[in-house]
């Protein structure tokens, strides 16, 4: 059994035309009306390049009501006789209560849709479903449905939503009771049936100036589409689906859906990143403050030892200021590795003149293409790293300096802070930079640091994070 998408399909198994397919693609992003109107789970099959049988290129199941397909059968081959209702749609091109065939643009048919009810008892609503759906099969025979360029949303409205039934005139004729609630969610206290949908929609918007002409389009079922309209009270989405039969107007569906409670989710949501995003702007503001007036006070004491001391203070307030200025523009639970390493580097390409008055400064390079960490791991590496960038600047007499990170096979994070300067001593002291970063490795983040002499002269701290920060993230 081929298991693929319906281009795959089609393009393995039958000697369907681009055309052809194309057509088929636009049914099957538009056929859940299909199959919530007709209570039915729909099966396309494709008839094969050789005859002999057929080929179940897509299914959809309904939203109103139980499945009766329970397995998933795309790709799936039945022989030519096996089932007879495909026999004969394909063959007589006539629709029946079982499968419906379509027709290409040269008019030899191309697919027979499928369809197998669910058994229920029946209401009202169950049989305006069930002849809209015989609407809409009749539009699938004719070619006019779907629409060839149709604007739709992949979260739509569905049939069980909310249902509106237009007559010529853009008149409600028939209202679900999901839609009347929908409606009044919106505000709307007069009937819905008999009502101009169109007129009604475009009052309930409550904006000053002109109406978008899409809501008028739309709601009055004059254009196939999507738009969403709202106000202080509720927001809405609607699709329309123009009516056809016999080549004549039909009226129209309109299927809508309450989305108040997402969009008031969505305004919650917006205004929790805005305030974080405006925390995290303070902060760096305030951090930089901080490391500005460090750097400042460095110049006004005399003594050599509070110089260095006052500005790598500020220099470590400087790289935590970092992360914080990238949440400000992106906030989340996840920082980019790559950003935080450039602008480290950023911010050691400043400093490294100052400790290179007899020669030229090192260039320091990032090379990083890991992606994102979790913002409690960024501070501690975002520290570390700026330690040893600043040690290699101020200690290796190096002429090139890189920052890389990237990912193990084991799934570890790796961070490299290489120079090719003159190499650290084989039983080297620890100092203050040195001790800060094994704590933050080790301690904060549960890895550890290596330092490891090159061939070729100079130094590689490598710093190595587990695989268990990835469940941060």
């Amino acid at each position: 059994m081929i298991v693929g998408t319906l281009e795959r399909i089609a393009a393995e198994r039958t000697d369907l035309t681009r055309t052809d397919i194309a057509r088929l693609r636009n049914l099957v992003a538009a056929w859940d009306v299909l199959a919530d109107l007709s209570l039915a789970d729909l099966v396309l099959w494709l008839p094969t390049w050789n005859e002999g049988g057929f080929v179940a290129a897509a299914l959809v199941r309904p939203a109103t009501a139980p499945t009766t397909v329970p397995d998933d059968i795309v790709g799936s081959f039945v022989p030519r006789g096996r089932r007879r209702e495909l026999d004969q749609a394909l063959g007589s091109m006539t629709p029946t209560a079982a499968a419906v065939a379509l027709r290409g643009v040269e008019g030899r048919p191309i697919a027979v849709v499928a369809r197998t009810p669910a058994v229920r008892a029946g209401g009202l609503l169950d049989e305006v479903y069930l002849d809209l759906a015989e609407v809409f099969f009749a539009m699938l025979t004719e070619g006019t449905f779907p629409p060839d360029t149709p604007v739709m949303s992949s979260d739509g409205p569905r049939v069980g939503d909310g249902l509106l039934r237009l007559d010529d005139a853009g008149l409600v004729v028939m209202a679900s009771p999901n839609a009347t609630s929908a409606f009044r969610r919106l505000g709307l206290a007069t009937p819905l049936l008999g009502s101009n949908i169109a007129r009604t929609a475009a009052r309930l918007v409550h904006r000053p100036g002109p109406v978008d002409e899409a809501v008028t389009l739309v709601m009055g079922g004059r254009v196939a589409g999507d738009v969403e309209i709202g106000n202080s009270s509720g927001s809405m989405i609607a699709r329309s689906w123009p009516l056809r039969s016999a080549g004549r107007s039909a009226g129209a569906l309109v299927l809508v859906r309450d989305v108040t409670d997402a969009r008031t989710r969505d305004r919650a949501l917006l205004s929790k990143d805005a305030a974080l995003r405006e925390v995290h702007h303070r902060v760096k503001n305030n951090l930089q403050t901080v490391s500005s007036l460090l750097r400042l006070q460095s110049r006004r004491v005399s003594a050599p030892e509070a110089q260095a001391a006052l500005a790598e203070a500020g220099r470590r307030v400087a790289s935590i200021a970092a992360v914080h200025d990238i949440l400000a523009v992106e906030p989340g639970a996840t920082v980019s590795v790559d950003e935080v390493l450039s602008r480290l580097v950023s911010l050691a390409n400043e400093l490294a003149p100052g400790h290179s008055r007899d020669r030229l400064p090192p260039r320091i390079v990032v090379e990083s293409t890991v992606g994102e960490v979790s913002t409690d791991v960024a501070g501690p590496l975002a520290m570390a790293v700026s330690e040893l960038l600043a040690n290699a600047v101020e200690h290796a007499q190096a002429q090139r300096i890189s920052a890389r990170a990237y990912r193990e096979t084991a799934g570890d994070w790796c961070v490299e802070v290489c120079d090719d300067g003159s190499g650290m001593p084989q039983t080297p002291v620890p100092g203050l930079g040195m001790q800060i970063v094994t704590m933050l490795i080790e301690e904060d983040l549960h890895g550890d640091v290596q330092w490891v002499h090159n061939a070729g002269g100079g130094t590689c701290a490598v710093v190595r994070i587990p695989h268990i920060t990835d469940e941060r993230t």
